[in-house]
């Protein structure tokens, strides 16, 4: 009996309105196509569900797992290389079983040795966020969406390597329940369920979470400042002083959480978006325009006081989670405005509030997350006056 026949079999048997229906719908969704088609005339005027927008976000995604695993490894072996760093944890052993060395220069070595910080924190998310799922897709009696599949592969990219396991079945178990599932499910979030999780973090334990991104030494690796936690403390000098170049901080080389620190690897995720048509680039393109002309206004200002005002553009650009969040965060479908006019002006919005947080507010090295989530507030009000202006026009017209 081959697989499809073994699953029709079990879908005879288990009624729509039973608590294992959720089960059922959601392993035979994941293997096929979903097995109740439209009948008659549709609405819908492509072949795109639900579940083909999600698997697109996720081979997006792949440029980011790949740096996240790489680069991750890549600072750990040079901190092993360098001494500041022990070498008796579990990783290390199963890097020896595997016959690895801990040289930066080895590509597979900090591929594989980066890989064992990202995976534990992606199963821990999946697990727990994937519970909370199918308990309340089982207890409302409906198919488990697979909207969870993009936020959990976009949470454990958002947070640093060393977090603790706990701390991430925490805030995902926050980020589906109070961000998702209390609106109900899927489709009805006003608040990105992936950055309403790592929001929850940032602010319950911020040690984590903020400014300085690996654990303290003495446990799997030592810490370093950021280059928006640097440029807060001393300007352009304490950038330079980290011996970061720009090109480094491009290509993802530097330490930060885990998936955010490529700039490159986040482009090539948005032009795979764009050209498929799942990513709004105009989103994208006013997030950037927004941050860009807002930070070169504040660095043309200046300041004698508040050295974020040193910080140009282009470092902006590559600091931090702006590409990252402009990406695949501003751009969520559900949470985002849905009018093309009201796209601009959202995307200005996080991209100005972004700068607006990094620079003059003191208490926050970063502002993207926070940014995003303001947008995302604001995003019905934005489209329902768009709308509203709209058929104001048009009523003017018809009065001409």
């Amino acid at each position: 009996m081959g697989l499809r026949d073994l699953l029709d079999n079990v879908g005879k048997k288990v009624k729509k309105d039973s608590k294992g229906y959720a089960l059922y719908e959601a392993a035979d969704a994941f293997l096929y196509t979903p097995s109740d088609v439209t009948k008659g005339a549709s609405h819908v005027r492509d072949s795109l569900d639900l579940k083909r927008m999600m698997i697109t976000v996720v081979w997006a995604l792949l440029p980011c797992i790949f740096m996240a695993m790489y680069n991750t490894g890549l600072q750990a072996n040079e901190l092993i290389a360098a001494g500041l760093s022990p070498t008796e944890n579990w990783r290390s052993s199963f890097m020896q079983w595997m016959g690895l060395g801990f040289s930066p220069d080895d590509f597979w070595s900090c591929l594989i040795h980066g890989a064992l910080y990202f995976f534990p924190i992606f199963l821990v998310t999946q697990i727990a966020g994937g519970f909370w799922e199918v308990l309340f897709a089982t207890v409302r009696g409906h198919e488990i969406n697979e909207g969870f599949l993009v936020t959990g592969m976009l949470f454990p990219l958002t947070l640093p390597p060393t977090i603790p396991l706990w701390q991430v079945a925490v805030g995902i178990s926050f980020g589906v329940v109070i961000g998702k599932e209390v609106f109900g499910g899927t489709g009805k979030n006003f608040l990105n369920p992936a950055l309403t999780a790592r929001a929850f973090l940032y602010f319950a334990y911020p040690a984590q979470l903020s400014g300085e991104i690996w654990a303290p030494s003495g446990a799997d690796a030592t810490s370093g400042p950021t280059i928006l936690g640097a440029c807060q403390a001393g300007g352009m000098d304490a950038i330079k002083d980290l011996d970061i170049s720009w090109a480094d901080a491009f290509l993802g080389t530097i330490q930060g959480s885990m998936g955010e620190t490529s700039t490159l690897a986040c482009l090539i995720g948005a032009a795979f978006l764009i050209v498929t048509g799942i990513g709004s680039w105009r989103i994208m393109a006013s997030v950037l325009l927004g941050a860009m002309a807002f930070a070169a206004l504040l660095n043309a200002v200046g300041s004698d006081v508040n050295l974020m005002f040193e910080m140009d553009p282009a470092w902006h650009l590559v600091s931090g989670g702006l590409a990252f969040g402009l990406v695949f965060m501003a751009t969520d479908p559900v949470s985002a405005s849905m009018t093309n006019t009201g796209k601009w002006i959202y995307g200005a919005l996080i991209g100005v509030m972004t700068v607006l947080v990094r620079v003059l507010n003191p208490a926050f090295p970063e502002g993207v997350m926070l940014a995003i989530l303001f947008g995302n507030v604001f995003a019905p009000l934005i489209d329902y006056m768009v709308v509203k202006a709209g058929i104001k026009r048009r009523l003017a017209r018809r009065v001409q």
